[in-house]
């Protein structure tokens, strides 16, 4: 019999002034460099995706718990200034 651990899922909230008019050159090396600190923490922590907007980045992680992505933003260089974990996922297209 298969056992399935549950990940908790965390919106990671960045400061990142300008971020909006960041190049795709500079998101592109930003992303990898997180990447590589990724793979190197193992398997325990993901990226799902990232939404940047004019001065922040809210990043979506799978991790088990706040302390993994504190870590990999601590190597990576970049804030993590706020981790919130999710507690339910509303979604539009399963209320029907």
């Amino acid at each position: 019999m298969l056992e399935y651990s549950f990940m908790p899922q965390f919106v990671i909230e960045r400061n990142v002034p300008g971020a909006g008019a960041l190049s795709e050159s500079q998101i592109r090396d930003l992303s990898m460099h997180s990447l590589q600190i990724l793979k190197e923490m193992g398997p325990h922590i993901q990226w799902l995706h990232s939404y940047v907007t004019e001065d922040k980045v809210y990043c979506i992680y799978l991790a088990p718990d706040e302390d993994s992505i504190r870590e990999h933003a601590r190597r990576v260089g970049i804030p993590a200034d706020r981790v919130s974990a999710v507690r339910r996922l509303i979604d539009p297209a399963v209320l029907k």
